[in-house]
């Protein structure tokens, strides 16, 4: 209800709440408008989701992809995404994001530390007319987190799973060099590179310095939110939004001093993560099989879309998706420490692995999306009434070629994996299908089809290996199809995977400039939403690499240029 009590203890121009990627964007850019910023964390640190990803933003016809020569345009982005969304590819909102998008680019390169490069090939994940094979998705340039000097603490840390030797991060290009070391003089030169920056940085830090991916990202805005004078504080979460008659003008926040009530003059921007582990949203916007895992932060728990909605802000919920997908194992180590592993794409798409449901049929290909991977599993269970999880299943020689979930390449003893109950082992494949509960005749019977397409290289049932995505992430040494490959005598391995959420799609209804719009259809004064507290403009569809963070980035560069007056200043309508 709005609040007529209208004493406040602080006072400022924008509030921000949330310092993930929309967050510290809309900060920043509100005070490099000449705005006074406050930005309020509810946790201890900043980077929300995107610290934990790889950072990758996908913006269409950015400069930085014609640099690196890998050109890309919006027009080609807006055949795509009709193709992809039908009559949706009319909303207003996705006008703004395929214009802005590169004004927002330059704009953060020109003014402050962020900086994005484009790597050669990362293809989008629908193979439809106007798909990029490369330059739409943009990963953030690698930062030196020395620079942050106590700051670097602030720095949410990567999932442990994906750090090696006690908190070295390590990309995609790095892995060959590291499985490699001596294999060629680059690699070794590589590798000891990294290996000696890491052993210094042990000497004065909790983990390696060399900061990569989503936590480069993280980084570099705060190092420039830090250098914009805005004001940061911590440990400090939204309780209320404060209305004056239909006027948002503040918002009533719990920190470790006590409940405080800020006056916001020009604006409150909502980016706190979204649902999350919000047990309230979940069970009202998830199907039931995705209630259980979240690949986000445990701070993000719905604060901004429950709070909105209680001011009658509108949650957006019909979409192709409620939340973007990723299938996660889950393993419980000795120390205690839960690992709720993401899947990506380092294994699915190698050549000798399948997934089936539990009735032992495959049910997707396992090279697409992790999106994409998860809907159709969701499909699955509800076709055939099984239960979650689907099984990964490989023989000995995929592991050591190239790992398993929280099993490495090159991995020679499984037993922590074996006793844990994360790998599940079977000398036959019907002694496997007996351990996981499915049927051993038709287990055997998929293995045998997979292994037909193997041979041919191509599967008429899922077209594994067609698309420039699953060629991508294959292996380019296997042939004829660089995502097949048989699975040959046992052991044989299994490893269950359940849906997980990576972000919502749902959340508050917002306009073309990131003002939340209420049950209505009316705009909610001085009330903005970006990120994942915003509803997906690609409706719960999944286009490519980076488009929950795209989107994040260029709607809270909305958000602040509207509160400061300044979006008017660029032809954007």
């Amino acid at each position: 209800m709005p609040q007529r009590d209208l004493a406040f203890d602080v006072e400022t121009d924008l509030l921000v709440v949330g310092a993930g990627a929309a967050g510290m964007t809309a900060a920043l850019v509100g005070a490099l408008e000449g705005l006074q910023v406050i930005l309020c964390e509810k946790s201890d640190m900043v980077g929300g989701t995107t610290a934990t990803s790889a950072g990758t933003v996908w913006i269409p016809g950015n400069r930085q992809g014609e640099r690196a020569g890998t050109p890309d345009t919006v027009a080609a982005a807006r055949t795509y995404l009709a193709a992809m969304l039908g009559e949706h590819a009319a909303d207003p909102r996705l006008d703004m994001f395929l214009k802005a998008g590169p004004i927002v680019l330059d704009y953060l390169e020109r003014k402050t530390s962020v900086r994005f490069a484009a790597p050669p090939v990362h293809p989008d994940y629908k193979n439809l007319p106007g798909a990029a094979i490369g330059g739409r998705a943009l990963g953030a340039v690698p930062f030196d987190g020395r620079k942050l000097g106590r700051d670097f603490a602030r720095v949410r840390p990567p999932r442990r799973e994906f750090m090696v030797l006690g908190g070295m991060m390590v990309g995609k290009a790095d892995i060959p060099a590291l499985l490699a070391p001596f294999g060629t003089l680059t690699n070794f030169r590589h590798a000891a590179g990294l290996l000696a920056r890491h052993a210094l940085d042990r000497i004065s830090y909790r983990r390696g310095t060399r900061l990569i991916m989503g936590n480069a990202l993280v980084a570099r805005l705060l190092a420039s939110i830090r250098c914009a004078g805005v004001d940061l504080r911590f440990e400090t979460g939204l309780s209320d939004i404060i209305c004056d008659g239909d006027e948002v003008v503040g918002a009533v926040l719990s920190s470790p001093a006590g409940e405080m009530r800020m006056r916001a003059r020009k604006g409150v921007v909502l980016a706190t993560g979204g649902i999350g582990w919000s047990r309230e949203l979940r069970e009202r916007l998830f199907p039931e099989a995705a209630h259980r895992y979240s690949l986000a932060p445990p701070s993000n728990t719905g604060d901004g879309i429950l709070a909105a909605e209680r001011i009658n802000a509108g949650i957006e919920s019909d979409l192709d998706s409620p939340a973007l997908w990723m299938p996660s194992s889950v393993m419980t180590h000795a120390d205690g420490h839960v690992s709720v592993f993401p899947h990506i794409m380092l294994d699915r798409a190698k050549p000798g692995l399948l997934a089936v449901n539990q009735t032992g049929r495959r049910f997707v290909n396992e090279a697409d999306s992790y999106h994409d991977f998860v809907a159709a599993m969701l499909r699955s269970n509800a076709s055939t009434s099984a239960a979650a999880p689907a099984f990964l299943i490989c023989d000995r020689t995929f592991i050591r070629d190239f790992g398993i979930g929280l099993a490495h390449p090159g991995t020679k003893n499984l037993n922590t994996y074996l006793q844990a109950g994360y790998l599940i082992e079977g000398e036959t494949i019907d002694q496997l299908a007996h351990k996981i509960g499915v049927d051993g005749e038709q287990l055997a019977e998929t293995v045998e089809r997979y292994n037909r397409y193997a041979e041919t290289g191509i599967d008429d049932d899922f077209g594994r290996g067609s698309s420039a995505l699953n060629r991508f992430n294959g292996d380019p040494l296997t042939t004829p199809n660089p995502c097949l490959r048989r699975i040959g005598p046992g052991p044989y391995f299994a490893v269950a995977v359940w849906p997980s959420d990576l972000a919502g799609s749902a959340g508050l209804r917002t306009d073309s400039c990131a003002r939340v719009v209420s049950h209505d259809g009316t705009i909610l004064p001085g009330l903005y939403a970006a990120g994942t507290d915003s509803s997906s403009i690609f409706r719960g569809t999944y286009p490519g690499p980076g488009t929950m963070i795209g989107p994040a980035i260029v709607f809270a560069w909305c958000a602040a240029m509207d509160a400061a007056g300044a979006l008017r200043k660029f032809s954007l309508s």
